[in-house]
Order: structure tokens, then C-alpha cells, then sequence
């Protein structure tokens, strides 16, 4: 049922060279693609409009080149600096903070349009030390009220995790209503012990059908299908409609990622003028 390569604990701070080697990983890469753009499905997101994407657990930054490549603006926390750092190496797009979410978060109420997480959430279920407060139910009562204060309303969370137990799932499950939210899990393929997936579906807020509970994928054959489905949708969206490629970074989307970051109020975003976008003449 479970992944090992996607399952090293946010508690352990990798080396530099372990974390290249895992960020350099095509196996990885693809796995951590294919649950990311499962996550942003299930997220439902207004199509053709940026938001604001709390990535939790951004290691490196595979998850968040999906994000940018969707056309998102993104926030990254995780707990191992040395993925940070290469997360910084690699030069993504998203702003990183180095972050414990078992102490759960400071950002200010309703900052996000949404939340995203890949194989990260059941780490939560390890007690750091005998302390009552590094127990588990403290650390997820921590992180969910404070990711529920942190999302706008109405918004939702995709939380994608690996229980080795039912008891997991309904102790994960119970903090996260008392915290506030509504929704619950979506299991993809579940009569498959190598495709299964399980993803914890958030929701803040009404919002009429747009937080109605979404359906699993039902068998591994879909698998492969869902994939060509996200490869197609990829497609569609970096053509024009002329038919030819268009670059996903073209003026317009620049301009609609300054104007979200100064909505958010970051600082020392560059001023909009005619240069905006300009391709650059390659240098020989």
C-alpha cells in the first residue's frame, strides 16, 4: 500500500546529496507529479484563475513546479533545510519557510485560496518526545486549526497521506472536524494495494456544489487513463488557440502573478511597463 521512496519523515533532515538524489529521481519526479495533479483536481479550483496555494511539506519543489506550471501562486513550509536548500538551487517560484507543522502555522487568517500536501501528513502520528504535547493528537490539533484559520472562506485542503491503519484515518479525520472542517477522505483504486491512494478532502465553508464531496478512481485501470487525461490537459492549456504552442509564461500571465503578489502585499514587486514579458535576444 505504501510508497517507501515517498515516506522519509520530515523529522529527518536530509543530507545535501540525499536530497539531490531524491529530487533528481525520475521515479519520484513522476510519482510526485501524478498525486500533485491529482490533488489539484480534487481541489477544484476556478479554471483559468491564479490562487493562492499553501504547499505543506514542499520539499524541493516538485510539487510546486505543478503549481507554477498551473498557472498558481505558492508557499512552501517544510521541516529538512537541506530540501529547502535545494529547493532554492533549483530556483522555484514559490516563497520557502522552514516550518515544523506539528507547531503548526503563523500565517495571518485567511491568506490562502488552498491548501496541497504529498506524503506528508501521517508524520504527525509520531510523538517527538514523551511530552504531552508532542503527542499526536496535540501536534494535529495544532496543525489543523491553525491550517483551517490560515485558509480563506470558502477554500479547500487535499491532504494526500498514507495511513498503515483505519484508526489513523479516523483519529486524522476527527481532529480535522473538530478543527472546524468539513469534508473527509477519497480513496483512489482501493481495491489495489499498489495504485491506492488516500487523500483527505477539506473543505472551509459552504460554497454550494463546488464543496460537494468528490468520488475515488474505482479501479487500476484508471490509472494509466487519469494519466493521459493529465498529460492531455497539459496540452490544451499550453496551446493557443491558433493551435500552436504557447509559452505558459507568456505577458498575460506575468501580469496577472504581479498583480496577485501585490494583493497578497509582498514587496518590491517590479513595476508593469512595456518590457513586461519581452522575449530576450539570444546572445551568441
Amino acid at each position: 500500500m505504501s510508497r517507501p521512496e515517498l515516506q522519509a519523515p520530515p523529522e529527518i533532515y536530509y543530507g545535501d546529496t540525499e536530497a539531490k538524489k531524491y529530487t533528481n529521481n525520475s521515479r519520484i519526479q513522476q510519482i510526485q507529479a501524478d498525486m500533485t495533479y491529482r490533488a489539484l483536481e480534487l481541489l477544484n479550483l476556478p479554471p483559468d484563475e491564479s490562487a493562492f496555494v499553501l504547499d505543506i511539506g514542499c520539499g524541493s519543489g516538485l510539487s510546486g513546479e505543478i503549481l507554477d506550471e498551473q498557472g498558481h501562486v505558492w508557499v512552501g513550509v517544510d521541516v529538512a533545510p537541506s530540501m529547502l536548500e535545494v529547493a532554492f538551487e533549483r530556483e522555484v517560484e514559490g516563497d520557502l519557510f522552514l516550518q515544523d507543522i506539528g507547531q503548526g502555522f503563523g500565517f495571518r487568517p485567511g491568506s490562502f485560496d488552498a491548501a496541497i500536501s504529498i506524503s506528508v501528513i501521517q508524520w504527525l502520528l509520531n510523538a517527538e518526545t514523551s511530552h504531552p504535547t508532542s503527542s499526536p493528537p496535540h501536534r494535529l490539533t495544532r496543525f489543523f486549526t491553525t491550517l483551517f484559520a490560515a485558509l480563506r472562506n470558502p477554500s479547500r485542503a487535499v491532504l494526500q497521506f498514507y495511513p498503515t491503519s483505519d484508526d489513523q484515518i479516523q483519529l486524522i479525520t476527527s481532529i480535522a472536524q473538530k478543527a472546524g472542517f468539513g469534508g473527509g477522505i477519497v480513496v483512489d483504486y482501493p481495491n489495489s494495494n499498489k495504485a491506492r491512494k488516500v487523500f483527505l478532502c477539506l473543505f472551509v465553508g459552504g460554497g454550494g456544489g463546488s464543496q460537494q464531496m468528490p468520488k475515488g478512481l474505482e479501479d487500476e485501470g484508471q490509472e494509466s487513463e487519469g494519466r493521459a487525461m493529465f498529460e492531455k490537459r497539459r496540452e490544451r492549456q499550453s496551446k493557443s488557440k491558433s493551435g500552436k504552442r504557447k509559452s505558459i509564461k507568456d505577458k498575460d500571465w506575468i501580469l496577472k502573478k504581479k498583480q496577485l503578489y501585490r494583493q497578497r502585499g509582498k514587496n518590491n514587486v517590479p513595476h508593469d511597463s512595456k518590457y513586461t514579458g519581452r522575449k530576450r535576444k539570444p546572445v551568441f
